[in-house]
């Protein structure tokens, strides 16, 4: 059960063989030297958001980035050839962790419709994307996260009190109430604050890999952005540099089908964006980003290729952004509401609990059990953070500088006085 400050769980065994590589993650070969081994450009369309690719996984002979690697079937087994081979502890501690995302994704939804906390962004279908992801770094790797990697922070030991803290920004919250709700950082495991720019991370975590490839200290970096950071050019740098350099750096896309209100038919002319990585060097990957087994198999073989020096790899996470981009959007003005049902019915807690049952491990029993201790988890933790006070006035200038500029120390004095007499400062988040 995932409890108040649970340690990581799924942190890789240093000593155990690494993966089998497959066709999964295909060698980069030199087009001038090697032209007759690079594969054909298939000349299909981007899918439409509303078209379920999901249950087709790439067929014999498909390009790793133009197909979908899967591995849960429908009737809930697991591809043989393709499974992860997780325990019973670690198969049910990422299904619980991905329901404590869907939880607090439901309680803190609402907090934000009572005016209790001023912004939230749901990952509500995306959480195995980024579940299975991040549970295959070590404790001394890094993550760099776009939006919706606050469930990576709690996959990584974030304890929830910290989470409800940092929406609150209370004098609970260790960044002092200095970032807009949402944007989590967690020093303890390498999880480093986001930024709300489009893509501004991904350049960043590019250069944190090098600086791990040049000291030689065998650490890897999680790259994390969405289906509209790859229009921007910080891609486009990060992808070069990581490329060049070979940095032990995993690039990880969810692409959820919409860059806020634009769709991915419109983000990109290139069948998929997977394939976009051809262009850097870097091998793509094509990943079922609903299906929390394929994306610890194809993870876990980048992270591997990453630490054994082999370079970068990038992934698309194929999923679906089932409600807005935060609070403070309606999809309906953009999208037809129809559109979300056949995601819907891909959703990724479901097919994992199909699994588990399948194995007879998880039943309604441990069903409700599990919803019923995150729930009071949850409630608690909450009902803490509404008792804190405010951050102290002082913080206002703190973790600057180390020691505060006489000019922000002016500044400081300036907004006392509007604070002693009760006043609050009020902010919109248009985003």
């Amino acid at each position: 059960m995932a409890s108040e400050g649970s340690a990581p769980f799924l942190f890789p065994d240093a000593d155990a063989e690494p993966p089998a590589k497959d066709a999964l993650v295909p060698d980069v070969v030199d087009p001038v030297t090697e032209p007759e081994s690079v594969p054909e450009m298939v000349p299909e369309a981007m899918p439409e958001a509303d078209a379920v690719e999901t249950s087709a996984p790439a067929g014999p002979g498909m390009a790793a980035d133009l197909g979908l690697y899967t591995v849960l079937r429908e009737d809930g087994t697991a591809d043989p050839t393709r499974d992860p081979g997780l325990s019973d502890a670690e198969a049910i501690a990422l299904y619980e962790q991905m329901l404590l995302i869907r939880n607090l994704d439901t309680r803190c939804l609402r907090l934000q419709r009572q005016g209790r906390i001023a912004f939230y962004g749901t990952s509500t279908g995306q959480e195995a994307a980024t579940v299975g992801s991040s549970a295959c770094i070590g404790a001394d790797d890094w993550l760099f996260p776009a939006l919706r990697e606050g469930g990576a922070a709690l996959m990584r030991g974030m304890p929830v009190s910290r989470y409800i803290a940092q929406l609150m920004g209370n004098s609970h919250d260790e960044q002092k109430g200095h970032q807009q709700p949402m944007h989590f950082s967690f020093r303890a495991a390498n999880h480093v604050s986001l930024s709300s720019p489009i893509a501004t991370q991904v350049p960043q975590a590019v250069g944190a890999a090098r600086a791990a490839q040049i000291r030689d200290d065998g650490s890897i970096v999680l790259a994390y952005m969405g289906d509209g950071a790859t229009s921007e050019h910080d891609f486009h740098v990060a992808m070069t540099f990581a490329g060049v350099w070979k940095c032990p750096v995993v690039l990880i896309c969810q692409n959820n089908h919409w860059a806020i209100s634009v769709p991915v038919k419109d983000q990109t002319a290139s069948p998929t964006i997977a394939v976009k990585a051809r262009g850097y060097g870097i091998p793509g990957v094509r990943v079922d980003g609903n299906d929390i087994l394929a994306v610890v198999a194809a993870t876990r073989q980048a992270v591997e290729r990453a630490r054994s020096g082999d370079g970068p790899t990038f992934l698309e996470l194929v999923t679906y952004r089932r409600q807005g981009h935060s609070s403070s959007d309606d999809p309906t003005v953009y999208r037809d509401p129809a559109e979300v049902e056949p995601w819907e019915k891909k959703d990724p807690i479901d097919r994992m609990r199909l699994y588990l049952e399948t194995r007879g491990i998880w039943d309604d029993a441990k069903e409700a059990a599990a919803n019923e201790a995150q729930s009071e988890l949850i409630s608690a933790e909450i009902k803490e953070a509404e008792k804190a006070a405010p951050p102290a006035l002082e913080t206002l200038i703190a973790d600057v500088y180390a020691t505060p500029l006489d000019c922000l120390t002016e500044q400081l004095e300036d907004v006392r006085p509007f604070f002693e007499e009760g006043q609050t400062a009020e902010g919109e988040f248009p985003l």
